[in-house]
């Protein structure tokens, strides 16, 4: 058993290695801290692209809802309706009805009839009881020039959703 009690010592030796600590090694942390650091930089910039994101798909998805809605209350009324779009002060929604704020990081264009224009800059989309509109389009535009333009036909009053690339 000689054997046996020099294998235990050797592997005793083995484990215990003199001189040696457990632990990082200084570059190990400086490495693991760059990393941080890098995530940590990252970060606020994958949020703002996500915010922006977010407020776009909202604003687009409220202007499509308030446009559609206009519609039907015209024909379920029979009276006429009219969707509403300020420019200048960067708002929209159906006359009547609270309006709605398009977000800075967002450009606000349209297209409507002259004489469905108002004093203040507003300008209007006018829905019809059977169904057809006075026509027009709002165009929603991201700070990298895609956007969507949602068009009015003047003869069916339909809604409809197109693209913009730059």
């Amino acid at each position: 058993t000689q054997y046996q009690q020099a294998h235990a010592a050797m592997n005793t030796a083995a484990i215990r290695r003199p001189g040696r600590a457990a632990g990082f090694t200084l570059i190990e942390l400086l490495v693991v801290f760059g990393l941080i650091a890098l995530i940590a930089g990252l970060v606020p910039i994958a949020f703002n692209r996500l915010q922006e994101s977010a407020q776009y798909r909202d604003t687009v998805r409220a202007v499509l809802t308030d446009l559609r809605a206009a519609r039907a209350q015209a024909q379920s009324s029979g009276a006429e309706v009219r969707f509403a779009v300020n420019p200048r002060a960067r708002t929209f929604g159906v006359e009547g009805a609270p309006v709605q704020q398009v977000p800075e990081s967002l450009e606000l264009r349209a297209v409507m009839a002259a004489e469905e224009a108002g004093a203040d800059g507003s300008l209007a989309i006018r829905f019809l009881p059977r169904g057809g509109a006075s026509g027009g389009s709002v165009d929603l535009i991201r700070p990298s020039g895609t956007g969507v333009r949602l068009r009015v036909d003047w003869f069916s009053g339909r809604v409809e959703q197109e693209a913009i690339a730059p």
